[in-house]
């Protein structure tokens, strides 16, 4: 089998090395600033690339346990660093858009919050992934119990699927990178909750 021969190779990679790879892209946009690549509006393509990772991270994290049931390969190893590693880029695109695109202007922060739905569901999304980032360390499991600890991190699922109609909405139209991101995080969602019921139905 496959996952034979690929998870003893995998073992071999210690979770650090994940961490490392992560802040690539970070560091490519700080190179890039500095050089002058990312146009007129580098503030915007900055959060927006931000965000693009966070979700990316996402899929990739909400991928594990499915990957493991379907063929075998386990990456259950690299999940928290994968887990951190997308609250990390979100909370960075949330700075970037307080910090750099409005400023601390507060009062127009709050009003965004208010009067734009995408902001509000971007900004939903963020808060439920904050109990999920506090948690992700052996502590919390010891302190919580398996049970509630595992009940928290269900809401990384409603958190994957608020971020997707986040990226979906502010796009304004129905492009297919969004639509793509909303079908793969509500398909994640469907197959973990079939899952869970089919065990409890047997």
């Amino acid at each position: 089998m496959l996952a034979e021969r690929v998870n003893p190779l995998l073992r071999r990679v210690p979770p650090w090395v994940v961490y490392a790879a992560g802040i690539v892209p970070v560091l490519v946009l700080v190179a890039q600033t500095v050089t002058g690549g990312l146009g007129a509006d580098p503030v915007k393509v900055i959060e927006r690339s931000l965000g693009l990772y966070g979700l990316q991270f996402f899929v990739v994290t909400l991928c594990v346990s499915p990957l493991r049931w379907a063929t075998g390969i386990s990456l259950i190893r690299y999940r928290r660093a994968l887990g951190v590693l997308t609250f990390v880029y979100v909370a960075l695109h949330v700075t970037v858009w307080v910090v750099l695109d409005l400023q601390f202007r507060w009062a127009e922060i709050g009003a965004d919050l208010v009067r734009r739905p995408y902001i509000i569901i971007g900004f939903g999304a963020f808060l439920l992934m904050v109990p999920v980032a506090i948690t992700s360390n052996n502590l919390s499991v010891r302190k919580l119990g398996a049970a509630m600890w595992q009940r928290i991190h269900w809401l990384s699922y409603p958190s994957a699927v608020l971020g997707a109609i986040h990226f979906l909405w502010q796009a304004k139209t129905w492009q297919p990178e969004p639509l793509t991101y909303l079908a793969i995080m509500l398909a994640l969602l469907v197959v973990r909750a079939a899952r869970s019921l089919r065990r409890h139905l047997v």
